[in-house]
């Protein structure tokens, strides 16, 4: 305190300058006379929050940090100092009375400067040495927390998805991101931080009471604040750490996944074609292509991206237990949803960095194509003419139009393209084992539809570029033109009695060989003449080339009549005369 005689200086400056504004017998009678006496206490409040939602009660139990001076400004006491808030009920004279009419009405945040005169304060005792008798207190007060016992779980949703199938109940199994804070905002804790979920069961005591609570009724999606008082969090003690003891508790929670222990598999939004003749069995080789999801709608991965189905057996363990359900009574060009417990996917550890452990799946599937490994070529005749009494066979030379495409309908290849048959020999290895099994016992101008397992079509590696490995087939085929083959194990046959001197005829210059070219030049001409056959399909020439190596016994280029004999005359099958 300065000495009386700067005090009084200090007032008659003062009161000069007021003499400027007011005038002079107003001001030093203002400053002559002794301080108004405090009635009631004085409250200035220096922040008010914007919200407010909720107000200190009688009752009420508040958190609130707190600086005491006189009103010279000397400070006698301070919460700040210690280190903790002041934590007390309001309206129970557990304070000095003019605190208790001051918390009364103040929100969270809120900041005021109390003044208390002695009446409401310590009065004409005092307190000790530290508050004389008669002191007016003042109080600079931030109030940080409030609740009562009486309360419970508050929940406030500030974001509902569109679609809720399913909410959080009692043993569920949630994983859910969160931002821990105090009342007054504070932040204690998050999962965002640690980029990871938080992950547990829900009702059964693994949480704090009021997370337990709170969580309850939640969809996938949904976003709410979670406001529980210390009764239903980390009660007197607090955590030991970042969390105070007799704090408030507010958790901003987004709901990312749920599941129960005792869920299977869900097969929603179906999509079956009209023409279903067969569903998938275990056992079947299915082709299929997927968009796998979170339950949240975190997209990890797609068949789609690579540009490839997603091959496998199904039923026999090949892929995660609920895939291996989910595709079991499927149909070709079905789509459908299959929701995946973890149990029944990647379970408690995930994969890593796409799926995290305790996930739930979603697949959006597409099934392409299936068979199975016992499957046979399916033969559907769509038409066929009244007359058909000549039937194709192993070695006819047949011509026939198709159109093929996969058993989705893609479009692979057409002889109509072309404008040209195909043609083969039936039983020569020239088209798939498939094809050959379609194009039996059939007549000119039938038609048919053939469905072609890949094992008697393009196998496990397709064709590149135009049909992919592990392919079922479809075929619609017209069989144009046929030309009977010849007898099994004969490139040419006589159409008559051969001559008896068959040697001598070949033999044109009669120097007791046959050379190539007169072996060629005879068989040409029996075939032009119609006294002979040559196997239809084949490069004629190529034919008649083996047919002379057969007769060359000796191989040296040139048939001699000992050498010579007649198919029917040799005990070994070889193409020859």
């Amino acid at each position: 305190m300065p000495p009386p005689e700067s005090s009084r200086l200090l007032k008659m400056i003062g009161c000069m300058q007021g003499f400027l504004y007011l005038s002079v017998l107003v001001t030093f009678a203002a400053c002559n006379a002794p301080p108004v006496p405090l009635d009631d206490i004085l409250i200035e409040k220096t922040f008010v929050p914007e919200q407010c939602a909720r107000a200190v009660q009688v009752g009420d139990y508040v958190r609130y940090h707190y600086i005491g001076t006189f009103p010279d400004g000397k400070k006698f006491d301070s919460s700040y100092d210690r280190g903790t808030t002041y934590n007390v009920f309001v309206g129970k004279k557990q304070l000095i009375q003019g605190m208790d009419k001051a918390l009364v009405g103040m929100c969270v945040n809120e900041r005021s400067l109390v003044k208390i005169p002695p009446q409401l304060a310590y009065g004409k005792q005092g307190y000790g040495t530290i508050i004389p008798p008669d002191a007016i207190l003042h109080f600079d007060v931030l109030l940080l927390d409030v609740w009562n016992p009486d309360d419970g779980v508050q929940t406030n949703t500030y974001h509902t998805p569109p679609v809720c199938s399913r909410k959080v109940e009692v043993s569920d199994f949630v994983r859910y991101h969160y931002n821990g804070t105090l009342l007054d905002g504070t932040l204690f804790d998050s999962s965002h931080t640690r980029m990871r979920t938080y992950d547990t069961y829900v009702g059964i005591g693994w949480l704090i009471a009021g997370m337990d609570q709170g969580l309850l009724g939640m969809c996938v999606g949904e976003r709410r604040i979670i406001t529980m008082p210390p009764s239903l969090g980390y009660g007197e003690n607090g955590d030991g750490s970042d969390i105070p003891g007799q704090a408030s508790l507010v958790f901003d929670v987004v709901l990312l996944d749920l599941h129960n222990p005792r869920d299977g598999i869900t097969v929603t939004n179906q999509q079956v074609p009209e023409s279903c003749t067969r569903t998938s069995v275990a056992g079947d080789f299915v082709r299929y292509h997927y968009n796998g999801s979170l339950l949240d709608g975190t997209f990890f991965d797609s068949s789609y991206s690579r540009n490839r189905t997603y091959d496998t057996y199904v039923g026999q363990g090949y892929v995660i237990a609920g895939m291996d359900e989910g595709l079991i009574g499927v149909c070709v060009g079905e789509k459908r949803t299959i929701t995946i417990p973890p149990h029944l996917a990647y379970g408690e550890e995930g994969t890593g960095s796409k799926i995290p452990g305790s996930a739930v799946l979603v697949f959006d599937v597409h099934i392409i194509d299936f068979h199975n490994p016992a499957d046979s070529t399916v033969v559907t005749v769509t038409s066929k003419p009244e007359e058909c009494d000549v039937h194709t066979k192993k070695g006819d030379f047949v011509k026939y139009h198709y159109n093929a495409s996969l058993m989705d309908g893609t479009p692979i290849d057409s002889t109509y393209n072309y404008g040209k048959t195909y043609n083969i020999v039936l039983g020569a290895n020239q088209v798939v084992p498939g094809m050959e099994d379609g194009l039996m016992d059939m007549c000119v101008g039938e038609k048919r539809h053939l469905v072609i397992p890949p094992h008697l079509g393009y196998g496990e590696r397709g064709v590149t570029g135009e049909v992919p490995g592990s392919a079922v087939l479809v075929f619609d085929i017209e069989l144009v033109e046929m030309e009977e083959g010849l007898p099994e194990g004969y490139m040419f046959i006589w159409n008559e009695d051969v001559s008896p001197d068959l040697f001598a005829e070949m033999d044109k210059n009669e120097d007791k060989v046959v050379e190539p070219s007169e072996f060629t030049d005879y068989i040409l001409q029996q075939v032009n003449d119609g006294k002979g056959r040559l196997a239809p399909g084949f490069d004629p020439y190529r034919i008649i080339d083996n047919m002379f190596s057969n007769q060359d016994r000796d191989g040296d280029g040139k048939i001699t009549e000992a050498e010579f004999k007649l198919k029917a005359d040799e005990s070994a099958a070889h193409d020859e005369l």
